[in-house]
């Protein structure tokens, strides 16, 4: 039996960024492994129920699968560590992790796929590796090149598209560069969930890939140290003279942030909005079984940003992550409630604690399953 964990994930995977990145900061030994490795195929997919990453194998034999449900295995583990005690806060950290996790997802898929000239070399040499070293690895190699190049599509990412998906982005790096310029992390001196679900999109797509890294470095420097310190089992951060190890006191979240969030709501509570509605139509007419697998993508839902209409897959996994923040709202009562829904007001966010699904979703036995 190993002495360490095994996290089975490919570095240039975007939510295998997330489960590494919170290993590293917590000093978990861990080794990684390629999903390509032959005891992913043998040991992990019997146990794991899908060939998908992250995948955690743990030293007493247990298989974790999914980013977000392993932090969580720790952090139950742990006294939730990382989950901020207080409301607004702790808000702020969920509603962060949704959008890392998925709201960030276009413009990922649009840097990666969409400059070849570029990241192509880069990319082919890591979806390589990925391959098992048996004859046919090139075609092979490149099947799954295609295939997600067709999930970039599948996005809502296109010619006319691609401006205002642009635009949106730097603006949100052009937020995040103002608020990591007074704060090491999203909630003061150590991170806290929402940074772990930020780090997926922001490390594996947009901070490691050449064309987006470059873009990163040169328009918002300060992001581009967070993803670095992200990914450093220290702070990290002797240019904050000052910094505490600790989240913000009384349960302040910083303008800073909030301007985060008002550029993220512009396409989140949209595309939230509209996927809730075709999601809960298919629900009507599908009647899944309880127990039935809840699959990541299901018909397109149309929204507007800046006046571009964007047609993307819905996805019943971001509901799945907002139920998160649904229920620490609905847990909150008095002066408290009031002082989350009026934060969330003032950002443009209030909507989403009602876009809720007319059927949840839970994980059970390594998959997330309808209820």
């Amino acid at each position: 039996m190993s002495e360490i964990y095994r996290l089975y994930a490919v570095s240039h995977s975007l939510f295998a960024g997330r489960a590494r990145s919170y290993l590293i900061k917590q000093r978990i030994p861990f080794k990684e492994l390629s999903s390509g490795h032959e005891s992913f195929k043998h040991e992990i997919l019997p146990l794991g129920k899908k060939p998908t990453i992250p995948t955690l194998a743990t030293p007493d034999g247990l298989v974790v699968r999914d980013g977000a449900e392993i932090i969580e295995h720790f952090e139950r583990g742990s006294g939730y560590q990382n989950h901020p005690s207080t409301p607004k806060q702790n808000i702020v950290s969920l509603l962060f992790d949704v959008i890392g996790a998925e709201g960030l997802l276009r413009a990922a898929m649009h840097y990666r796929w969409n400059f070849p000239e570029t990241n192509l070399d880069f990319l082919t040499e890591h979806f390589m590796h990925v391959q098992r070293d048996k004859p046919g690895k090139e075609e092979k190699c490149e099947r799954m090149m295609d295939r997600m190049r067709h999930v970039a599509q599948l996005w809502g990412v296109n010619e006319t598209t691609m401006p205002v998906v642009e635009a949106h982005y730097c603006d949100l790096l052009d937020a995040l560069q103002a608020h990591f310029s007074t704060l090491p992390y999203l909630l003061g001196g150590k991170p806290c969930i929402g940074d772990y679900g930020m780090i997926a999109p922001l490390f594996a797509h947009l901070g490691r890939d050449p064309y987006p890294l470059k873009l990163m470095q040169d328009r918002a420097i300060k992001v581009y140290r967070w993803v670095e310190r992200m990914n450093r089992p220290d702070q990290d951060a002797p240019e904050f003279f000052y910094a505490t190890d600790e989240w913000l006191a009384d349960d302040e979240v910083p303008d800073t942030l909030l301007n985060v969030l008002k550029v993220v709501s512009e396409d989140f509570v949209p595309e939230t909005l509209a996927q809730a509605e075709v999601i809960n139509a298919w629900l009507a007419n599908n009647a899944p079984e309880p127990g039935a697998p809840a699959e990541r993508m299901l018909a397109p839902a149309r929204f507007e940003l800046r006046g571009q209409t964007i047609e993307g897959v819905s996805a019943p996994y971001r509901f799945y992550l907002l139920q998160r923040v649904q229920d620490a709202v609905d847990a909150l009562s008095g002066e408290k409630r009031e002082a989350v829904l009026e934060m969330l007001v003032h950002c443009g966010m209030r909507s989403v604690v009602d876009a809720r699904l007319n059927r949840r979703i839970r994980f059970h036995d390594n998959e997330e399953v309808w209820i």
